[in-house]
């Protein structure tokens, strides 16, 4: 659920490297750097407990960021971090052409200022490392899969054997990463419910499940517009003047909106509210592309509902 920031301090932009930070503040445009380590987050604390901070704003750099964003956030300050694209967007609106990592600092602490992006609950240190080893499950699989391939154009019997060995590595790894998250998930109670009402609904499966739980931390804490655009599955208006363009989706979630989209795949054969959806918009003449993107964005509606209200799918629950 994002909070509101307050209408006066200072906002920090902080653009995280492998070895240092470039900080630089808004409205002053004071650059700092620092090492990306124990004693440059400590020297940064101590600079900004001397200052009324209404913002810190980073980019997702990869991981890079992830350290320093669990001290400043243990350290009760109002940080976010932002889809770099956002930012270079801002950049180009306010003329910034030119990228060092001083400029990125102070581009990031302007558009704390200017944009004040909502705050959102941060990932913990438990939920981050489940997300890693989807992430790890994730390249697990793709190499399975181009790994088969390859085996399957392979003529020469020495190059079948090497692809074989590397594919029985590849398995006996998957496997053990998905009995790392089923302990994980055995472990905790509270995530136990949750996969539990998510599975609950027809069309969900477990890896379905674990996506939305560990990557989608504001499902069930979010209007359902929210969400959407998070995911990236609200329709935008594309309309000038007298002229009304094609709505279309964009940014957002791009993994767990391909999760998303093969879980409704399967919803429009086993959900029948999804199948009826689905059909009547079809029937309607609508695109089969613009019916399924809007049976995601239903189908999402529903898994908000359900963790909100903490009921499963057998009792219908609302969608609003």
């Amino acid at each position: 659920m994002s909070q509101h920031l307050p209408q006066e301090g200072v906002s920090v932009g902080i653009d995280v490297a492998k070895n240092h930070l470039d900080v630089n503040f808004a409205p002053t445009r004071e650059p700092l750097r620092l090492a990306n380590d124990r004693d440059g987050y400590t020297e940064l604390m101590a600079r900004l407990s001397s200052m009324d901070v209404r913002i810190i704003v980073l980019e997702a750099t990869g991981g890079y960021e992830r350290d320093l964003v669990v001290e400043l956030a243990a350290a009760g300050l109002p940080v976010v971090v932002v889809n770099p694209r956002q930012v270079r967007d801002f950049a180009r609106a306010t003329g910034r052409l030119a990228k060092t990592d001083q400029i990125d600092a102070a581009v990031l602490a302007d558009f704390g200022l200017a944009i004040q992006p909502p705050l959102r609950p941060l990932p913990d240190e438990q939920t981050l490392q489940m997300r890693e080893k989807l992430a790890r499950r994730r390249q697990l699989v793709q190499m399975i899969v181009a790994e088969r391939n390859r085996l399957h154009r392979a003529r020469a019997a020495t190059v079948r054997r090497s692809i074989e060995a590397v594919l029985e590595l590849l398995q006996t790894q998957l496997r053990q990463v998905d009995d790392e998250l089923d302990q994980a998930i055995r472990q905790s109670p509270v995530w136990q419910e949750k996969v539990k009402l998510l599975q609950s609904v027809p069309g969900i499966g477990p890896q379905t499940a674990l996506m939305l739980l560990f990557c989608l931390v504001e499902l069930g804490l979010c209007s359902r517009q929210r969400i959407a655009a998070l995911v990236g599955v609200a329709p935008m208006n594309n309309d000038s003047g007298q002229f009304r363009g094609r709505r279309t989706i964009r940014a957002g979630r791009a993994e767990l909106r391909c999760c998303l989209y093969m879980a409704t795949l399967a919803a429009i054969r086993r959900n029948p509210k999804i199948r009826r959806h689905y059909e009547k918009l079809v029937a309607a003449g609508k695109p089969k592309k613009l019916a399924l993107v809007a049976c995601m964005r239903k189908l999402l509606t529903i898994l908000n509902a359900i963790v909100r209200d903490g009921k499963p799918w057998q009792t219908a629950p609302a969608t609003t």
